[in-house]
Protein backbone atom coordinates (compact mmCIF):
# COMPACT_ATOMS: atom_id res chain seq x y z
CA UNK A 1 0.00 0.00 0.00
CA UNK A 2 1.67 3.12 -1.21
CA UNK A 3 1.57 6.46 0.64
CA UNK A 4 0.36 9.85 -0.43
CA UNK A 5 3.35 11.01 -2.06
CA UNK A 6 3.86 14.59 -3.39
CA UNK A 7 3.40 13.73 -6.72
CA UNK A 8 0.09 12.22 -6.15
CA UNK A 9 -0.76 15.59 -4.49
CA UNK A 10 0.19 17.66 -6.96
CA UNK A 11 -1.86 15.57 -9.59
CA UNK A 12 -4.86 15.83 -7.07
CA UNK A 13 -4.56 19.93 -7.53
CA UNK A 14 -4.10 19.93 -11.16
CA UNK A 15 -7.03 19.88 -13.92
CA UNK A 16 -8.71 16.50 -14.27
CA UNK A 17 -7.18 14.71 -11.04
CA UNK A 18 -8.79 13.32 -8.36
CA UNK A 19 -12.18 15.18 -6.55
CA UNK A 20 -11.21 13.66 -3.25
CA UNK A 21 -9.49 11.49 -0.46
CA UNK A 22 -11.60 10.06 2.33
CA UNK A 23 -10.71 8.55 5.04
CA UNK A 24 -12.76 5.83 7.90
CA UNK A 25 -11.90 5.04 10.89
CA UNK A 26 -13.82 2.71 13.25
CA UNK A 27 -13.62 3.68 17.26
CA UNK A 28 -15.65 2.61 20.38
CA UNK A 29 -16.37 3.42 23.78
CA UNK A 30 -12.37 3.53 25.73
CA UNK A 31 -14.54 1.89 28.49
CA UNK A 32 -16.06 -1.27 26.57
CA UNK A 33 -19.21 -1.33 24.34
CA UNK A 34 -21.77 -1.27 27.49
CA UNK A 35 -20.47 2.79 28.28
CA UNK A 36 -22.41 5.57 27.13
CA UNK A 37 -21.02 8.47 25.64
CA UNK A 38 -21.91 12.14 25.47
CA UNK A 39 -22.54 13.58 21.56
CA UNK A 40 -22.33 16.82 21.06
CA UNK A 41 -24.93 19.10 22.62
CA UNK A 42 -27.30 21.94 20.58
CA UNK A 43 -29.20 24.68 22.06
CA UNK A 44 -32.78 23.33 21.61
CA UNK A 45 -35.74 25.83 20.80
CA UNK A 46 -37.86 24.25 22.96
CA UNK A 47 -36.10 25.02 26.78
CA UNK A 48 -32.91 25.72 28.12
CA UNK A 49 -31.86 21.82 28.17
CA UNK A 50 -30.41 21.59 24.93
CA UNK A 51 -30.16 18.67 22.37
CA UNK A 52 -28.75 15.74 20.14
CA UNK A 53 -28.91 15.72 16.94
CA UNK A 54 -30.84 12.57 16.01
CA UNK A 55 -30.35 11.57 12.16
CA UNK A 56 -30.89 8.77 10.04
CA UNK A 57 -27.43 7.81 8.20
CA UNK A 58 -27.56 4.66 5.42
CA UNK A 59 -24.52 2.21 7.55
CA UNK A 60 -23.75 -1.00 6.46
CA UNK A 61 -26.60 -1.34 3.49
CA UNK A 62 -29.51 0.13 5.65
CA UNK A 63 -30.88 2.90 6.96
CA UNK A 64 -30.38 3.12 11.03
CA UNK A 65 -30.85 5.89 13.41
CA UNK A 66 -27.55 7.67 14.32
CA UNK A 67 -26.69 10.36 17.11
CA UNK A 68 -24.36 13.10 16.31
CA UNK A 69 -21.11 12.58 17.93
CA UNK A 70 -18.58 15.24 16.68
CA UNK A 71 -19.73 17.82 14.34
CA UNK A 72 -18.04 19.27 10.66
CA UNK A 73 -16.90 22.61 12.36
CA UNK A 74 -15.70 20.99 15.65
CA UNK A 75 -13.45 18.51 13.57
CA UNK A 76 -11.72 21.52 11.75
CA UNK A 77 -11.55 23.07 15.19
CA UNK A 78 -9.39 20.37 16.21
CA UNK A 79 -7.27 20.56 13.22
CA UNK A 80 -6.76 24.26 13.96
CA UNK A 81 -5.87 23.44 17.40
CA UNK A 82 -3.26 20.95 16.37
CA UNK A 83 -1.65 23.09 14.19
CA UNK A 84 -1.20 26.19 16.72
CA UNK A 85 0.19 23.70 19.10
CA UNK A 86 2.88 22.27 17.01
CA UNK A 87 3.55 25.88 16.08
CA UNK A 88 3.83 26.59 19.63
CA UNK A 89 6.40 24.02 20.13
CA UNK A 90 8.92 25.06 17.48
CA UNK A 91 8.03 22.79 14.23
CA UNK A 92 10.16 24.20 11.85
CA UNK A 93 7.56 23.76 8.42
CA UNK A 94 4.43 24.67 9.82
CA UNK A 95 6.07 27.74 11.76
CA UNK A 96 6.29 29.27 7.74
CA UNK A 97 2.87 29.30 7.73
CA UNK A 98 2.00 32.78 7.88
CA UNK A 99 -0.99 34.03 10.12
CA UNK A 100 -2.67 36.92 11.03
CA UNK A 101 -2.29 38.00 15.07
CA UNK A 102 -4.36 39.75 17.18
CA UNK A 103 -2.96 41.04 20.94
CA UNK A 104 -5.01 42.61 23.80
CA UNK A 105 -3.32 43.36 27.11
CA UNK A 106 -5.74 42.24 30.49
CA UNK A 107 -4.97 43.17 33.70
CA UNK A 108 -1.15 43.80 32.63
CA UNK A 109 -0.93 40.44 30.82
CA UNK A 110 -0.37 40.20 26.75
CA UNK A 111 -3.11 37.88 25.25
CA UNK A 112 -2.20 36.75 21.64
CA UNK A 113 -4.96 35.08 19.39
CA UNK A 114 -4.37 33.85 15.68
CA UNK A 115 -6.59 33.64 12.35
CA UNK A 116 -6.53 29.84 13.31
CA UNK A 117 -7.79 30.01 16.63
CA UNK A 118 -10.49 32.84 16.17
CA UNK A 119 -13.54 31.53 15.17
CA UNK A 120 -13.95 33.67 12.19
CA UNK A 121 -10.41 33.01 10.91
CA UNK A 122 -9.58 36.06 8.80
CA UNK A 123 -12.95 38.15 8.52
CA UNK A 124 -12.75 37.48 12.35
CA UNK A 125 -14.63 40.52 14.23
CA UNK A 126 -11.58 40.74 16.90
CA UNK A 127 -9.76 41.30 13.32
CA UNK A 128 -11.91 43.86 11.86
CA UNK A 129 -12.38 46.19 15.28
CA UNK A 130 -8.63 46.19 15.84
CA UNK A 131 -6.18 48.53 14.55
CA UNK A 132 -2.38 48.16 12.80
CA UNK A 133 -0.10 50.99 13.34
CA UNK A 134 -2.98 52.98 15.08
CA UNK A 135 -5.24 53.10 12.00
CA UNK A 136 -8.34 50.64 11.55
CA UNK A 137 -7.01 47.08 9.93
CA UNK A 138 -10.12 47.44 7.44
CA UNK A 139 -7.93 50.06 5.53
CA UNK A 140 -4.66 48.35 5.75
CA UNK A 141 -3.73 47.93 2.45
CA UNK A 142 -2.83 44.25 2.49
CA UNK A 143 -6.02 43.28 4.52
CA UNK A 144 -8.12 45.04 2.22
CA UNK A 145 -6.13 43.22 -0.89
CA UNK A 146 -6.92 39.62 1.21
CA UNK A 147 -10.45 40.67 1.61
CA UNK A 148 -11.11 41.67 -1.99
CA UNK A 149 -9.66 38.07 -3.13
CA UNK A 150 -11.91 35.69 -5.30
CA UNK A 151 -11.61 32.54 -6.42
CA UNK A 152 -10.55 33.64 -9.59
CA UNK A 153 -6.96 34.86 -7.62
CA UNK A 154 -6.81 34.02 -4.03
CA UNK A 155 -3.05 35.31 -3.32
CA UNK A 156 -3.31 38.13 -1.38
CA UNK A 157 -5.32 35.75 1.13
CA UNK A 158 -3.13 33.09 0.50
CA UNK A 159 -0.21 34.64 2.00
CA UNK A 160 -2.14 36.96 4.95
CA UNK A 161 -3.83 33.88 6.30
CA UNK A 162 -3.91 30.14 4.21
CA UNK A 163 -6.00 29.16 7.36
CA UNK A 164 -9.30 30.81 5.52
CA UNK A 165 -8.84 29.30 2.49
CA UNK A 166 -7.90 25.80 3.54
CA UNK A 167 -10.44 25.69 6.73
CA UNK A 168 -13.05 27.62 5.08
CA UNK A 169 -14.26 31.28 6.11
CA UNK A 170 -17.04 33.94 5.20
CA UNK A 171 -16.75 37.54 5.20
CA UNK A 172 -20.10 38.14 6.25
CA UNK A 173 -20.57 41.50 7.97
CA UNK A 174 -19.41 43.11 4.66
CA UNK A 175 -21.88 45.14 2.41
CA UNK A 176 -20.49 44.04 -1.02
CA UNK A 177 -17.68 41.39 -2.14
CA UNK A 178 -18.23 39.10 0.82
CA UNK A 179 -15.50 35.99 0.58
CA UNK A 180 -16.71 33.30 0.60
CA UNK A 181 -14.19 29.72 1.21
CA UNK A 182 -15.46 26.57 1.40
CA UNK A 183 -13.29 24.58 3.66
CA UNK A 184 -11.80 22.00 1.38
CA UNK A 185 -11.43 19.08 4.75
CA UNK A 186 -14.66 17.91 6.46
CA UNK A 187 -15.23 15.18 9.19
CA UNK A 188 -17.35 14.33 11.84
CA UNK A 189 -18.08 11.38 13.89
CA UNK A 190 -21.34 9.33 14.43
CA UNK A 191 -22.83 6.66 16.29
CA UNK A 192 -25.49 4.03 15.26
CA UNK A 193 -27.72 3.93 18.08
CA UNK A 194 -28.14 0.98 20.12
CA UNK A 195 -32.23 1.12 20.52
CA UNK A 196 -33.08 1.31 16.60
CA UNK A 197 -36.74 1.57 18.12
CA UNK A 198 -36.81 5.28 18.62
CA UNK A 199 -36.54 5.40 21.84
CA UNK A 200 -33.46 7.34 22.73
CA UNK A 201 -34.25 9.96 20.45
CA UNK A 202 -37.76 10.70 21.78
CA UNK A 203 -37.04 10.98 25.05
CA UNK A 204 -32.94 11.67 25.59
CA UNK A 205 -31.51 10.53 29.00
CA UNK A 206 -31.00 12.53 31.85
CA UNK A 207 -27.73 13.13 34.15
CA UNK A 208 -27.55 14.10 37.46
CA UNK A 209 -24.67 14.49 39.67
CA UNK A 210 -24.08 15.13 43.87
CA UNK A 211 -21.38 17.63 45.43
CA UNK A 212 -20.58 17.08 48.81
CA UNK A 213 -19.65 20.56 50.81
CA UNK A 214 -18.23 18.80 53.77
CA UNK A 215 -18.75 22.27 56.14
CA UNK A 216 -22.58 21.76 55.05
CA UNK A 217 -24.94 20.64 52.73
CA UNK A 218 -26.20 24.43 52.70
CA UNK A 219 -24.89 27.43 53.36
CA UNK A 220 -28.33 29.84 54.77
CA UNK A 221 -27.22 33.82 54.78
CA UNK A 222 -28.82 36.80 55.24
CA UNK A 223 -29.12 39.60 52.62
CA UNK A 224 -26.15 41.72 54.24
CA UNK A 225 -23.70 38.83 54.71
CA UNK A 226 -25.07 37.35 51.22
CA UNK A 227 -24.14 41.00 49.44
CA UNK A 228 -21.39 41.20 50.78
CA UNK A 229 -19.61 38.31 49.81
CA UNK A 230 -20.44 38.76 45.90
CA UNK A 231 -18.75 42.65 46.59
CA UNK A 232 -15.98 41.08 48.40
CA UNK A 233 -15.33 38.72 45.08
CA UNK A 234 -16.89 41.06 42.09
CA UNK A 235 -13.90 41.10 40.26
CA UNK A 236 -13.59 37.84 39.63
CA UNK A 237 -17.61 36.71 39.52
CA UNK A 238 -19.45 36.90 35.73
CA UNK A 239 -21.64 39.91 35.91
CA UNK A 240 -24.70 37.73 35.48
CA UNK A 241 -23.75 35.85 38.27
CA UNK A 242 -22.77 39.20 40.34
CA UNK A 243 -26.43 40.76 39.77
CA UNK A 244 -28.68 37.28 40.17
CA UNK A 245 -26.66 37.16 43.58
CA UNK A 246 -26.57 41.16 44.77
CA UNK A 247 -30.15 41.30 43.48
CA UNK A 248 -31.64 38.42 45.63
CA UNK A 249 -29.72 39.56 48.34
CA UNK A 250 -31.76 42.97 48.46
CA UNK A 251 -34.67 41.39 48.00
CA UNK A 252 -34.68 39.91 51.62
CA UNK A 253 -36.19 41.66 54.46
CA UNK A 254 -34.91 41.30 57.83
CA UNK A 255 -34.78 37.91 59.48
CA UNK A 256 -34.86 36.09 56.03
CA UNK A 257 -32.03 33.93 54.56
CA UNK A 258 -31.42 32.47 51.15
CA UNK A 259 -29.13 30.23 50.10
CA UNK A 260 -25.50 30.98 48.82
CA UNK A 261 -25.60 28.39 46.33
CA UNK A 262 -24.89 30.93 43.45
CA UNK A 263 -21.74 31.51 45.18
CA UNK A 264 -20.56 28.07 44.89
CA UNK A 265 -21.52 27.05 48.95
CA UNK A 266 -22.87 24.10 50.37
CA UNK A 267 -23.81 20.57 48.45
CA UNK A 268 -26.38 20.33 45.35
CA UNK A 269 -28.28 17.24 45.53
CA UNK A 270 -28.33 15.25 42.52
CA UNK A 271 -31.24 15.37 40.18
CA UNK A 272 -31.43 14.71 36.91
CA UNK A 273 -31.16 18.09 35.79
CA UNK A 274 -28.73 17.40 32.17
CA UNK A 275 -28.82 15.81 29.08
CA UNK A 276 -26.98 12.21 29.64
CA UNK A 277 -25.04 9.77 27.69
CA UNK A 278 -26.20 7.40 24.89
CA UNK A 279 -25.78 4.53 23.87
CA UNK A 280 -23.78 3.03 20.07
CA UNK A 281 -23.55 0.27 19.06
CA UNK A 282 -21.23 1.37 16.21
CA UNK A 283 -18.91 4.45 15.83
CA UNK A 284 -17.20 5.67 12.93
CA UNK A 285 -15.30 8.87 11.73
CA UNK A 286 -15.04 9.83 8.55
CA UNK A 287 -13.06 12.44 6.87
CA UNK A 288 -12.90 14.30 3.17
CA UNK A 289 -10.48 16.31 1.76
CA UNK A 290 -11.88 17.37 -1.24
CA UNK A 291 -9.16 18.28 -4.32
CA UNK A 292 -12.60 19.60 -6.71
CA UNK A 293 -13.59 22.12 -4.09
CA UNK A 294 -9.91 23.66 -3.95
CA UNK A 295 -8.99 22.90 -8.18
CA UNK A 296 -12.11 26.40 -7.99
CA UNK A 297 -9.18 28.30 -6.62
CA UNK A 298 -6.73 30.30 -8.63
CA UNK A 299 -3.69 32.28 -7.99
CA UNK A 300 -2.92 34.28 -11.12
CA UNK A 301 0.27 32.00 -11.21
CA UNK A 302 -0.94 29.86 -14.29
CA UNK A 303 -1.88 25.81 -14.76
CA UNK A 304 1.52 24.97 -12.94
CA UNK A 305 2.04 27.66 -10.31
CA UNK A 306 -1.82 27.44 -9.27
CA UNK A 307 -1.63 23.88 -8.87
CA UNK A 308 1.41 23.90 -6.63
CA UNK A 309 -0.31 26.44 -4.79
CA UNK A 310 -3.71 24.53 -4.01
CA UNK A 311 -0.68 21.32 -3.45
CA UNK A 312 0.30 23.58 0.09
CA UNK A 313 -3.20 24.17 0.89
CA UNK A 314 -3.57 20.67 0.67
CA UNK A 315 -0.97 19.49 2.60
CA UNK A 316 -1.67 21.88 5.09
CA UNK A 317 -4.92 20.60 5.36
CA UNK A 318 -3.62 17.08 5.99
CA UNK A 319 -1.18 17.58 8.39
CA UNK A 320 -3.96 19.19 10.56
CA UNK A 321 -5.68 16.08 10.24
CA UNK A 322 -3.38 13.71 10.71
CA UNK A 323 -2.25 15.79 13.52
CA UNK A 324 -5.66 16.19 15.19
CA UNK A 325 -5.83 12.35 14.44
CA UNK A 326 -2.97 11.62 16.87
CA UNK A 327 -5.06 12.94 19.93
CA UNK A 328 -8.72 11.44 20.05
CA UNK A 329 -9.79 13.71 22.52
CA UNK A 330 -13.49 15.07 21.89
CA UNK A 331 -15.16 16.23 25.47
CA UNK A 332 -16.42 15.02 28.77
CA UNK A 333 -17.43 11.94 28.84
CA UNK A 334 -16.81 11.08 25.46
CA UNK A 335 -13.58 9.31 25.49
CA UNK A 336 -12.84 6.90 22.20
CA UNK A 337 -10.50 4.11 21.22
CA UNK A 338 -9.62 3.07 17.67
CA UNK A 339 -11.48 0.30 17.36
CA UNK A 340 -9.72 -0.96 14.14
CA UNK A 341 -7.06 0.52 11.26
CA UNK A 342 -7.76 3.68 9.31
CA UNK A 343 -9.14 2.91 5.44
CA UNK A 344 -7.82 6.06 3.39
CA UNK A 345 -8.44 6.08 -0.15
CA UNK A 346 -8.37 8.56 -3.11
CA UNK A 347 -10.29 8.78 -5.96
CA UNK A 348 -9.08 7.75 -9.49
CA UNK A 349 -12.39 8.59 -11.00
CA UNK A 350 -15.03 6.55 -13.02
CA UNK A 351 -15.58 4.62 -9.43
CA UNK A 352 -12.11 3.20 -9.28
CA UNK A 353 -10.01 3.91 -5.59
CA UNK A 354 -6.55 3.64 -4.64
CA UNK A 355 -6.18 2.88 -0.92
CA UNK A 356 -3.46 4.09 0.69
CA UNK A 357 -1.61 4.60 4.19
CA UNK A 358 -2.44 6.41 6.51
CA UNK A 359 0.59 9.18 7.35
CA UNK A 360 2.47 9.58 10.41
CA UNK A 361 2.96 13.23 11.51
CA UNK A 362 6.59 12.99 10.43
CA UNK A 363 5.45 12.42 6.35
CA UNK A 364 2.72 14.82 7.02
CA UNK A 365 5.31 17.73 7.70
CA UNK A 366 7.41 16.18 4.89
CA UNK A 367 4.83 16.29 2.66
CA UNK A 368 4.19 19.93 3.25
CA UNK A 369 7.51 21.02 3.46
CA UNK A 370 7.65 19.28 -0.13
CA UNK A 371 4.69 21.21 -1.52
CA UNK A 372 5.68 24.74 -0.45
CA UNK A 373 9.15 24.02 -1.50
CA UNK A 374 7.38 23.39 -5.04
CA UNK A 375 5.64 26.51 -5.00
CA UNK A 376 8.40 29.12 -4.00
CA UNK A 377 10.33 27.52 -7.29
CA UNK A 378 7.44 27.70 -9.58
CA UNK A 379 4.71 30.16 -8.04
CA UNK A 380 7.34 32.12 -5.73
CA UNK A 381 5.43 31.84 -2.79
CA UNK A 382 7.38 33.15 0.15
CA UNK A 383 6.55 31.68 3.56
CA UNK A 384 8.65 32.52 6.42
CA UNK A 385 6.64 32.55 9.47
CA UNK A 386 5.15 36.37 8.76
CA UNK A 387 2.58 38.00 11.06
CA UNK A 388 0.12 40.27 10.08
CA UNK A 389 -0.24 42.19 13.79
CA UNK A 390 -3.26 43.73 14.90
CA UNK A 391 -3.80 45.52 18.08
CA UNK A 392 -6.88 44.34 19.64
CA UNK A 393 -9.74 46.53 20.65
CA UNK A 394 -9.66 47.93 24.32
CA UNK A 395 -13.40 48.69 24.18
CA UNK A 396 -13.90 44.93 22.82
CA UNK A 397 -11.81 43.32 26.07
CA UNK A 398 -13.53 45.45 28.37
CA UNK A 399 -17.41 44.18 27.22
CA UNK A 400 -15.40 40.40 27.53
CA UNK A 401 -17.28 38.49 29.95
CA UNK A 402 -17.51 34.05 29.95
CA UNK A 403 -21.03 33.44 30.52
CA UNK A 404 -21.06 30.10 29.10
CA UNK A 405 -22.59 27.90 31.68
CA UNK A 406 -20.40 24.83 33.29
CA UNK A 407 -20.87 21.58 31.10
Amino acid sequence: MANLDFNLLLQATSAGGPSALSATTPLAPAAGPQAAIAPAKYASPRGDLGTYVYEVRFVDGEAVHTVLIDSAQSSRNRMEIALVQAIDDGNAVLGRLPRIRVTYERDGLVESYTDLELPHRAFDAHVRAGTVDGKPVTQHAAYRAARDSSPANAWDLLNLSPCSLALGSWDASRKARQGRWPSVVTGEIIGVLTDQGGATERSTPKKGGARVDPIGMSAQLDGATLEALAVQQEDELSAATFKKVVDGARKLKAGEKASASALGFGGIPPTLSQLGAVSCRAVTRTQVVSFASLRQIRFGKGPEGDAALRAVLAALALNGLTRSNAELYIRANCHLVEAGPTRMVIDQRGGSFEELEPSSIEQADALLDAAISHAAHVAGLDWHGQCFDVAGNPAVLAGAADETPED
